[in-house]
């Protein structure tokens, strides 16, 4: 497991092991004598009980064929799988495309009814414009290594952005100054997507904050991009992975440091003006 330890993740993970662990007890079994029987040594079953190792779909259904019970394998595989997929590698998700990636997040998008996120790098993929999305697609499907799929991708993003103006949804995000000014492709590109940005603050269900330079007494440090969705799920964006926390402690905690972020930004004309001037600044 790499160095980011989740709660939500490591407590999944506990959770597949002690299903494990007494679907093995009720059989009647000793660790050592079901690692015979599935040809493993014998220290495996102690390091999947212990939620050292986590087992592939083979070694639950290698587990539960030993201890008679078949019929309990597909479930535990679902949570296997389920705790798997909140710590997914940028190269896991990606190596079918970029594309497919966007269009994953649709039906979350669709059914989140309040959708917070903070940028600290980038802006936020709801609010790209197809050249900027193309520019910063295109490095991150280079520097991962993804299948060459750019166009197909920036069209998905596209397409996903329509929740923007679709009933029952809000959407509150806030970005760093920093963001208006990292170029991602020349000036141009730069220039349109922050005259979009204008425009999307206008949009009725569309809060957006700018969190300026000159933002004093920082209460709250820049951390990494993140979105929650409905006080419910948190996804944070590694440059390895993405990380999904569901765990109650944890989203809070996200929905707390928003709340911090929140108090140190500006909006309406204040923010318009960090726009404006990082419009300007591209001379």
């Amino acid at each position: 497991m790499p160095s980011y330890q989740s709660s939500s993740v490591e407590a999944a993970r506990k959770n597949v092991a002690a299903r494990l662990r007494e679907v093995r007890l009720d059989s009647g079994l000793k660790g050592h004598e079901l690692a015979a029987y599935a040809g493993w040594n014998k220290s495996k079953v102690s390091r999947i009980e212990n939620a050292i190792t986590p087992p592939s779909d083979a070694d639950i259904r290698a587990w539960c064929a030993g201890c008679g019970a078949d019929d309990l394998a597909p479930d535990i595989i679902a949570a296997s799988r389920s705790a798997d997929s909140m710590y997914l590698e940028w190269r896991r998700l990606q190596r079918t495309g970029l594309r497919r990636l966007q269009e994953s997040r649709v039906p979350l998008y669709e059914r989140t009814q309040l959708h917070r996120g903070y940028a600290s790098h980038v802006v936020p993929g709801l609010f790209q414009t197809p050249a900027y999305a193309s520019a910063l697609l295109s490095t991150v499907g280079r520097f991962h290594r993804a299948p060459k799929d750019t166009a197909e991708a920036v069209d998905a993003r596209m397409a996903r952005a329509r929740v923007l103006h679709e009933q029952g949804h809000r959407f509150v995000f806030l970005i760093e100054e920093a963001v208006l000014r990292y170029q991602l492709g020349d000036a141009e590109c730069m220039a349109g997507q922050l005259g979009h940005l204008l425009s999307v603050m206008s949009l009725p269900a569309v809060s957006l904050g700018v969190i300026p330079f000159a933002a004093r007494e920082r209460g709250m440090w820049t951390v990494e991009t993140f979105d929650i969705f409905d006080d419910e799920r948190v996804h944070v964006e590694l440059l390895t992975a993405q990380v999904t926390l569901t765990a109650p402690g944890e989203v809070a905690m996200y929905v707390r440091a928003f709340g911090d972020l929140r108090e140190m930004a500006v909006y309406g004309s204040e923010a318009r003006a960090c726009v404006a001037d990082a419009l300007a600044a591209l001379g």
